[in-house]
């Protein structure tokens, strides 16, 4: 393989790679535990918090209320991470292929 192609297809694999991100930072993701739901863009960036527990909460629920927020935003940042090494990370067998 001549230098001239390896160039060509590591340029063609940015390109793809910059689409698929961008892409990715456009999804948006749900993250839910028993109380709140939140949604986050591919960015990490926070885009809503939905609070759906219906009932009164006390003063002891602040902690449970936290602690099912913690939940939630650590669902949906999972779920960003797996969503990224799916797509992502079948690029980067290609790249040991180039080297």
């Amino acid at each position: 393989m001549n230098m001239q192609n390896i160039m060509a297809q590591a340029q063609k694999m940015q390109r793809d790679l910059q689409k698929k991100k961008e892409e990715l930072n456009q999804e948006l993701f749900t993250g839910k535990s028993d109380w709140i739901e939140v949604v986050f863009n591919g960015k990490k960036e926070l885009v809503s918090v939905k609070v759906l527990f219906d009932g009164d909460i006390t003063s002891e629920d602040k902690d449970v209320l936290e602690d099912m927020f913690q939940i939630a935003v650590k669902d949906s940042i999972s779920k960003i991470d797996a969503a990224f090494q799916e797509k992502m990370g079948a690029y980067a067998g290609m790249l040991d292929g180039l080297m």
